[in-house]
């Protein structure tokens, strides 16, 4: 099983932003596109001729996406959760050297931004990650899995970790670093082709990842996980629909007094229960 949700990771997550974007253009009062959408565009740019830059920007890009790939295989595996934090993190870390290699303005503020991002959303992460082992006894996702829900014991990392959902998935009100009104896409701008494929597709494989996150809340029981993933799932749909972006100084500033808080909160009930 592990080894099929690892291999079919890009056609779940393609499937699953699919479906968001049926949904959100249906709150839009739009039709919007086939649920298959994604998939078409895929096929689309392996048409297209990529303009590359330059080589070593288009291997950062592909990395970016084997990257983001072994962080969920980590996950479905059940492996260490801080190696899959790690490579998530790198994921990212190699798409903003790829926009700093690019001479394009663009490009480079959206990679700042990505960098000052990852600052103020990766430590919540960590923090979940260390709210799972206070209560389970093991950084392991396969044990983490098979304990009891930590839903109740963790309820205030569980509210963390949905404020920093939009941030991870790049959504509203969290999105300054692709900004398209503002900087055209950010880091991401100067890929083409298949290039941009890999980067395209990595971000499918991103929303499979923070979910998976939030379905360990449930534990073994599997019915509360997926509840609570599909509920996390409309949540980030509904904010991403009814917000507006905010500045990357104002990001920081939520983040860090409203989820950082909390999570650090959740360290220090679990310390002393």
């Amino acid at each position: 099983m592990s080894w099929l949700l690892t291999i079919f990771a890009p056609v779940l997550g393609g499937l699953l932003y699919g479906i968001e974007r049926k949904l959100k253009a249906r709150m839009q009062s739009r039709m919007g596109p086939p649920i298959l959408q994604p998939f078409y565009d895929l096929f689309k740019l392996t048409d297209k001729r990529p303009m590359i830059l330059h080589s070593y920007h288009a291997f950062m890009g592909v990395m970016h996406f084997l990257a983001a790939w072994v962080a969920l295989s980590v996950l479905f595996f059940g492996g260490d959760l801080l190696v899959a934090i790690f490579f998530h993190l790198l994921s990212t870390s190699l798409l903003i050297v790829a926009g700093y290699s690019a001479k394009s303005t663009y490009s480079r503020i959206g990679s700042t931004r990505e960098l000052i991002a990852i600052a103020a959303l990766e430590p919540v992460l960590i923090l979940t990650a260390i709210a799972f082992y206070l209560h389970t006894g093991s950084f392991e996702v396969s044990k983490i899995v098979n304990s009891g829900s930590t839903l109740t014991a963790s309820f205030i990392g569980f509210l963390a970790l949905l404020v920093v959902l939009p941030g991870l998935l790049k959504k509203s009100p969290f999105d300054a670093a692709e900004a398209h009104q503002e900087i055209v896409g950010g880091a991401e701008i100067e890929f083409s082709g298949i290039f941009y494929e890999a980067v395209y597709t990595a971000k499918w494989l991103d929303m499979l990842f923070v979910f998976t996150l939030v379905f360990l809340f449930g534990g073994s029981n599997f019915a509360l996980g997926a509840v609570l993933a599909v509920v996390a799932f409309f949540a980030v749909l509904l904010v991403d629909n009814s917000t507006a972006r905010v500045k990357y100084a104002d990001m920081v500033r939520i983040v860090y007094s409203v989820a950082f808080t909390l999570a650090a909160f959740n360290i220090i009930l679990g310390v002393l229960s």
